[in-house]
């Protein structure tokens, strides 16, 4: 195992009913709050209305950011750092998933910051400081409830990328799984993949082979992520196995499974982000078709890791068994696990965005490795 330093200072609040924890843990943030929301979906179920009378009830007074898309823009960013100077918002509140809580962190730095908060992503500038963040979740996949990172899209130049800073760790992830439950079954399939995907990245590219707590982990949440997928889907309504979705999701991100294990590359996310950022598909459904041809492209390489990953997580044998097992539950859930799905061609241009975006990951990477990758996913 390698050395490491672990930080990971946000309070979690989990369980059924603990959106009523919002007004006491709201109250300890601030007085002006920039609530953050996406397309509408928290307005319809309620679950905003219900914030916003726990706000009223401690006397927090709050301005509305509505809109945030899937793949989150920066000019909602912008838009938000000018709300949040013009209100004089002394933390932000984001009810939702990974891009209301991305938005909400970018916003968070932005409004510290002079220049362009692009800059953050662009590694012009660090995040040096941010208001206070809250989170309420109700979409359990990307684990930004649960981490420093922000992954903001940038229509103009065609990028998305990633910012990570201490400052915009959340001060505290409200944890409720029951408002999981209108989540439709196609986004919880794509959020299945994600969660899967954050673990096994460093899982496979690791170097160090000492990490038997780490791989143990991983392992763990693959399997338990798919018996709660498969469980979701015959019965969305299961609260046990949206509590295990939603726990995983904050685990598999949030540094846990990775401490110790030293370097590691996040190819089939900077891959996928190439993916949106010309296609605008879901993050979820993007990674479910990098995967596998990120794995069949690799397998020789990393042949023990496909064979252990057989072994403890499908009671297989060979790599190849690794790779189909995983490629067709994505299948049985009805995740893509081609491009052509979305009729997607321009590999060229994909290619060249992904080699302009590799440095922000730390990555050095040969094109034609891309590009196979690439056509092995069409």
């Amino acid at each position: 195992m390698n050395s490491f330093t672990f930080y990971n200072p946000v309070k979690v609040v989990f369980g059924r009913g603990r959106i009523n924890q919002v007004q006491s843990e709201a109250a300890k943030l601030g007085s002006r709050c920039l609530i953050v929301i996406g397309q509408g979906s928290v307005r319809k179920n309620g679950i905003l209305d219900k914030c916003i009378d726990m706000l009223d009830a401690i006397a927090v007074t709050h301005t509305l950011l509505q809109g945030v898309q899937p793949n989150p823009r920066i000019e909602m960013v912008y838009e938000g750092i000018r709300e949040a100077r013009k209100f004089k918002a002394d933390f932000t509140l984001a009810i939702g998933g990974g891009s209301s809580i991305d938005t909400a962190k970018a916003i968070a730095a932005g409004v510290m910051y002079d220049g362009d908060p692009w800059d953050f992503y662009t590694m012009k500038a660090e995040v040096a400081k941010a208001l206070p963040i809250m989170v309420l979740l109700t979409v359990a996949a990307t684990g930004s409830e649960m981490n420093s990172i922000s992954v903001i899209q940038n229509d103009s130049t065609r990028q998305k990328i990633r910012a990570q800073g201490h400052p915009m760790f959340p001060a505290v992830s409200i944890l409720d799984p029951e408002l999981t439950k209108t989540l439709p079954l196609d986004y919880t399939a794509y959020a299945s993949v994600d969660i899967i995907s954050h673990v096994l990245e460093g899982y496979f590219t690791s170097g160090d082979e000492h990490t038997p707590l780490q791989d143990g982990f991983t392992e763990s949440v693959v399997r338990s992520v798919i018996s709660g997928t498969y469980a979701l889907m015959k019965d969305p309504a299961d609260i046990e196995a949206r509590s295990t979705m939603m726990w995983a999701s904050s685990l598999a991100l949030s540094g846990f499974t990775t401490a110790g294990i030293g370097p590691f590359r996040f190819e089939n996310h900077l891959i996928e982000h190439a993916l949106s950022a010309y296609h605008d598909i879901p993050h979820g459904a993007g990674l479910s078709i990098v995967m596998p041809a990120w794995m069949k492209e690799n397998k020789k390489n990393l042949m023990h890791r496909f064979e252990k990953f057989a072994r403890n997580v499908f009671h297989a044998n060979t790599a190849d068994d690794a790779i189909e097992k995983l490629e067709g539950f994505f299948r049985e859930i009805n995740a893509p696990t081609s491009l052509s799905h979305y009729k997607i061609s321009n590999f060229k241009e994909l290619a060249e965005n992904i080699m302009e975006c590799a440095p922000t990951r730390g990555l050095v990477l040969q094109r034609e490795y891309v590009e196979r990758i690439l056509e092995r996913a069409k």
